[in-house]
C-alpha cells in the first residue's frame, strides 16, 4: 500500500472516530451552537427595531438580513472551540501515545480532527441559517454562483479557524485550558461588524474592528448574499483565511511532531 493510500485510509478512520465521539457526546457542540442561536433570537426580537434604526433600516426584517451573515461566521468560531477541547483531551488522556505505537499514518490524527470539525461546523452553520430563514432572512437577489461563493467562503473560513483551534488544543495542558485559550474565536465576532456597522464604533477602535479576521469575511458574505458592496473586504477575507490556515497548520504539525514519540 502506498503512503498516500495509507494516509487516506487512516485519515478516514480517524474522521469516523471523531464523528462518532461527537455523536456520543453532543453536549459540548450543542452548548457552543446555542450561543449564536440565542444571540440571533435576542438581537432580532428584543433589540431588532432599535438596531434596525441604527443601521438605517426600516423595521426588524432589515436587521435580520444584516445580522444573519455575521452570526453564521460566529457559529464557526463557536463550534471550533470544541475542536480545541477534543484535541486537548486526546493529548492528555493518552490515546495519542497509543496511536503512536500503532502502524498508522502520523498526520491522520490531526487530519481526522480537522475534517471532522469542518463537517460539524458546516452542519451548525446550516442549522443557524435555517433558524435565520425561519425568522425572515431572505436572499432573493443572490445568484447560484454567489451562493456557491458564499458557501466556499464559509468552508475556507472554517478550515482556517479549525487549524488554529487544533494548535490551541495541542498547547493546552487540559480541556479547561483549551476552552479558555480558544475564547478569542467567540470574542472577536463581538468586536466586528456582526451586530453593528464598523463606522458606528469609536474612531480609534474602527481600524481594529475593520481589519480583524471576522469583519472582512462578514462583509464579503453580506455582499454575496445581500448585494451590498464588498470592496476590499473580498481579498482581505481571502488573505486572512489563507494566512490563518498556514499558521494553524504549521503550528499544529510542528507541535504535534515535536512531542516525544
Amino acid at each position: 500500500m502506498s503512503n498516500l493510500d495509507l494516509a487516506v485510509r487512516d485519515s478516514s478512520t480517524m474522521l469516523r472516530r471523531n464523528l462518532l465521539h461527537a455523536r456520543r457526546y453532543p453536549s459540548l457542540t450543542l452548548n457552543l451552537l446555542l450561543t449564536p442561536v440565542m444571540l440571533l433570537l435576542l438581537f432580532v426580537y428584543v433589540f431588532g427595531d432599535a438596531m434596525s434604526a441604527g443601521i438605517g433600516g426600516g423595521d426588524r426584517s432589515d436587521y435580520v438580513a444584516y445580522i444573519v451573515p455575521g452570526l453564521l461566521l460566529m457559529t464557526i468560531g463557536s463550534t471550533t472551540i470544541g475542536t480545541a477541547v477534543s484535541v486537548s483531551n486526546d493529548m492528555t488522556e493518552g490515546i495519542i501515545a497509543r496511536f503512536r505505537t500503532m502502524a498508522i499514518h502520523r498526520g491522520s490524527v490531526l487530519i481526522g480532527h480537522v475534517i471532522g470539525s469542518v463537517v460539524q461546523s458546516i452542519m451548525s452553520v446550516v442549522l443557524v441559517g435555517a433558524v435565520g430563514l425561519a425568522i425572515g432572512f431572505r436572499s432573493a437577489d443572490a445568484t447560484a454562483l454567489e451562493w456557491l461563493a458564499a458557501f466556499g467562503l464559509l468552508v475556507l473560513f472554517t478550515v482556517a479557524l479549525t487549524w488554529i483551534a487544533v494548535g490551541m488544543g495541542l498547547v493546552s495542558p487540559n480541556a479547561e485550558a483549551a476552552s479558555n485559550n480558544a475564547m478569542p474565536l467567540i470574542f472577536l465576532p463581538l468586536i466586528s461588524s456582526t451586530f453593528v456597522p464598523v463606522d458606528s464604533m469609536p474612531g480609534w477602535f474602527q481600524p481594529i474592528a475593520e481589519y480583524q479576521p471576522f469583519t472582512p469575511a462578514i462583509e464579503t458574505l453580506r455582499g454575496l448574499l445581500l448585494g451590498t458592496g464588498i470592496g476590499h473586504n473580498g481579498w482581505l477575507a481571502l488573505v486572512w483565511c489563507l494566512a490563518l490556515t498556514a499558521l494553524g497548520y504549521f503550528w499544529s504539525t510542528s507541535k504535534f511532531n515535536s512531542d516525544p514519540k
